[in-house]
């Protein structure tokens, strides 16, 4: 939420000023927490060139803690690097004696614009601050922008770019790809062993016929449309490297970069001289939402010598039709027998929301291959709940309404898993979510603990609710001081009335406040509010 809302702040309302594109990405480190590396360009008028610009949005010193407490605290909570070196030696940034980040800074009492591709900022001398057990001042600062750091409360550090060196390290960064790992096994002694340095990585494509990738300029697309017609990629290449070359029909696609090298500027596959024990040949991973590619990555991990996609279709003389047919005639695909098995042994004790929840996370996590059959074959048990409130025609749209809720949690919904799309709101689903009995039991006990204002207000409003007479009111305002129980009498009154089997869905403003209802949604959500 944090990070959408900070896109917002940065592209719509330009606090940086107007801003031409950008990039983002999410890294998963081991150590860490997953954080973003935003790279932003902005327009020719916006660009932060100057060091009264840069000192306008960045800055690398401590706040004064009588006038900008708050943001005092941020800082020296979430944007105060180590400390490292000479006072914490242990520091994880610390390689052969110093700071890879090169911490602690010099002061500076005026920034500098470009510094081998990196402004300095602006660190003015000042008496030191405790933080923690350790004594900093503004060296150790990492770099800020004062107002995201005050609306987020959030380490966020903000650099200038000042030289396309920097840009292009940035970019290097931010599309360095997936982790690698090897190991080596060494009896005895000291393993001196650099696993980035050793191994060279070798990205493979993996498209359908006549659909890789290419880039182009506006005004361009026709040109370069047919270039790409005419231009291998690593796949069709190792296609016509099979039809040339029979000492490579018995190497899989994924290991051919062992015994080959592919020529960027031919586009083609040549006899590798000396180093191929070092290279690592990977494909894409492939969702399995994106169906014939994933079966085509799945034949061509294990298919050796194809020399073309109809080669890689054809299995013992018979042709199929898609790669996932092919998958099933080499024997590679297990079927959905596990899935199937799974959902009979859950329906046995688990309730149909909850098997509607493990239908949802098969569908999310288990690389099902056919899930419209999945939701016919257990579709009455998926169903079973719908079935009692409505009948047995309807039941099916509101299980699939309440799976297509469940399902944005894996960003997947009916129409990407080919399922029967359906329109139903979302608050028809809340009355199957609740048990009548265990309702009414709960209603029974918090009446019981009314007062008699509270048991009044209640009161009044049942007979409003199941009065149907036309001079009976239909809107009413509960007042009262905190702590005298306004919360407590709308838990009653959300039991009493579906303890009775009818719909209640609580709507308040805000979302703090919904969230102190059973199953209670904002404004915004239920009625489709627009935010502005």
């Amino acid at each position: 939420m944090k990070l959408k809302e900070l896109l917002e702040d940065i592209c719509k309302h330009g606090i940086f000023g107007t801003v031409l594109a950008y990039i983002y990405v999410i890294e998963f480190q081991k150590r860490d927490l997953p954080h973003a590396h935003i790279l932003l360009t902005l327009d020719s008028e916006s660009k932060i060139r100057t060091k009264d610009d840069i000192d306008k949005f960045v800055s690398a010193e401590l706040p004064d803690p009588c006038t900008e407490l708050r943001l005092f605290q941020i800082v020296t909570k979430c944007l105060v690097h180590g400390p490292c070196g000479t006072i914490n030696i242990n520091s994880p940034c610390m390689r052969d004696g110093q700071c890879c980040k090169s911490f602690p800074k010099q002061f500076k009492d005026d920034t500098e614009e470009n510094v081998n591709g990196y402004p300095i900022y602006r660190r003015r001398a000042t008496e030191p601050v405790q933080v923690g057990k350790y004594s900093i001042d503004n060296r150790w600062v990492v770099p800020y922008n004062p107002w995201l750091l005050k609306k987020f409360n959030a380490h966020i550090n903000v650099e200038v770019c000042a030289s396309v060196k920097s840009v292009k390290y940035l970019y290097k960064y931010v599309y360095k790809g997936h982790d690698a790992a090897s190991v080596k096994i060494q009896k005895e002694g000291a393993l001196d062993h650099d696993e980035i340095l050793s191994f060279v990585e070798v990205r493979l494509a993996v498209h359908l016929p006549q659909q890789q990738p290419i880039v182009y300029q506006d005004g361009q697309e026709a040109q370069t449309i047919e270039r790409a017609a005419f231009r291998k990629t690593t796949l069709t290449s190792w296609f016509e490297l099979n039809k040339n070359d029979p000492s490579a029909h018995n190497i899989s696609y994924s290991d051919i970069p062992q015994y080959y090298v592919f020529d960027k500027s031919t586009t083609n596959w040549k006899k590798r001289q000396r180093g191929g024990q070092n290279v690592i040949g990977r494909l894409p991973v492939v969702s399995i939402l994106d169906t014939e590619r994933y079966y085509l990555r799945m034949l061509l991990l294990r298919k050796s010598g194809a020399i073309s996609f109809d080669d890689i279709l054809t299995v013992n003389g018979l042709r199929c039709i898609i790669f996932q047919q092919a998958c099933q005639e080499y024997g590679l695909l297990r079927g959905d027998q596990q899935w199937h098995d799974a959902l009979n042994e859950a329906a046995q004790f688990q309730s149909p929301r909850q098997l509607r929840m493990l239908f949802a996370m098969i569908c999310g996590f288990g690389e099902v291959e056919d899930v419209p059959d999945l939701w016919v074959q257990h579709q009455v048990s998926l169903c079973e709940d719908f079935v009692h409130r409505y009948s047995e025609q309807t039941a099916p749209h509101y299980a699939l309404a309440d799976i297509e809720e469940l399902l944005t949690s894996y960003n997947l919904n009916l129409q990407k898993l080919h399922l029967p799309t359906v329109d139903l709101p979302a608050s028809v689903l809340e009355r199957a979510n609740f048990d009548a009995v265990e309702e009414q039991a709960k209603a029974n006990s918090y009446t019981m603990q009314l007062n008699s204002e509270q048991r009044n207000v209640v009161e009044i409003l049942l007979s409003a609710v199941y009065n149907n007479a036309a001079d009976t009111p239909k809107c009413y305002f509960l007042d009262g001081p905190a702590w005298t129980g306004k919360t407590f009498v709308y838990s009653t009154l959300l039991h009493t009335i579906r303890g009775r089997g009818d719909d209640v869905i609580p709507v308040a403003s805000t979302g703090i406040a919904a969230t102190l209802l059973i199953r209670g949604r904002t404004a915004h959500s239920i009625f489709k509010i627009p935010i502005f």
